[in-house]
């Protein structure tokens, strides 16, 4: 499955993990989290370090999400990926999506081969702002320049 199905198959799920939400409310991941809230998104926190978020009940990690997510959204450093990659794996998650801003080379090298491995769909990189609809302007404009340099997610 190509990248831009994969996107369009997270993108419809209603419920969703978001592991590596800040606790900081002014951090570029607490207003993702915000926005997927705002779209009508049932997104589930995942945070080691946080009780709630924003008013949810916050996860550890993605096994102890009652009741179990299929999709994972991961804002965390490369170095902790692979890790969660695998606790993913063991919650029975089927597709993640790994943020990034300029597409696969953002990510941990790792994440690919152990995806394909373990039959999980992979969006590997990419900004969700890029791609989903009425984002403001500056997302636009990324998004229109991830076209332009052929980096935009096929």
């Amino acid at each position: 499955m190509n990248t831009q199905s994969l996107i369009r198959e997270f993108l419809q799920q209603e419920r969703f993990a978001m592991v590596g939400v800040s606790r900081t409310a002014a951090d570029f991941s607490r207003g993702l989290f915000q926005e997927f809230v705002h779209r009508g998104y049932d997104v589930v926190p995942v945070n080691p370090l946080a009780s709630h978020i924003d008013g949810n009940q916050c996860f550890r990690k993605v096994q102890d999400i009652k009741p179990p997510v299929t999709s994972a959204f991961l804002m965390t450093p490369k170095d902790v990926t692979d890790r969660v990659l695998l606790d993913c794996s063991e919650a029975g998650i089927s597709v993640v999506w790994i943020y990034g801003v300029s597409g696969p080379k953002d990510i941990s090298p790792h994440a690919q081969p152990f995806c394909e491995v373990h039959g999980i769909g992979l969006v590997a990189g990419y900004c969700p702002f890029m791609v989903l609809p009425d984002t403001g302007l500056f997302h636009r404009m990324h998004g229109w320049a991830a076209k332009m340099t052929g980096s935009y997610p096929k």
